[in-house]
């Protein structure tokens, strides 16, 4: 369960950025965002072989966390659902709680404590 570093997550709300888009690909997700969010970079910077979106295809652990962010569910109650994923491995909190903030830190997600914005 969350203790020690975790703690500082227990009250933090994941929610999608919205410039984010979710696609399905088999049992994989697939999140597509623009390269460049202001309309005049997408016009002129966008080399003209290349798609104004990116697409990220998630692995199959990338993929259970991103589904069970809905801007609800707690940190700690993400992890607890994804216990039998993560066959309860030792320090997978750890890994889940590194993945929401390599999220964040990339802006995909924002963290929400309280209705306000992290």
């Amino acid at each position: 369960m969350m203790n020690g570093k975790t703690e500082e997550w227990e009250n933090l709300i994941p929610c999608i950025d919205s410039h984010i888009t979710t696609e399905k690909e088999g049992e994989l997700s697939v999140i597509t965002f623009p390269r460049f969010r202001s309309k005049f970079m997408q016009k002129y910077f966008v080399p003209r072989n290349k798609s104004a979106m990116i697409r990220i295809r998630l692995e199959e652990h990338g993929t259970a966390v991103w589904n069970l962010i809905d801007g609800n569910r707690t940190v700690p109650n993400i992890i607890n659902m994804l216990a039998e994923h993560f066959d309860n491995e030792k320090n997978y909190e750890y890994r889940i709680i590194t993945y929401i903030a390599i999220l964040q830190k990339q802006g995909f997600i924002k963290l929400k404590n309280n209705r306000l914005y992290i």
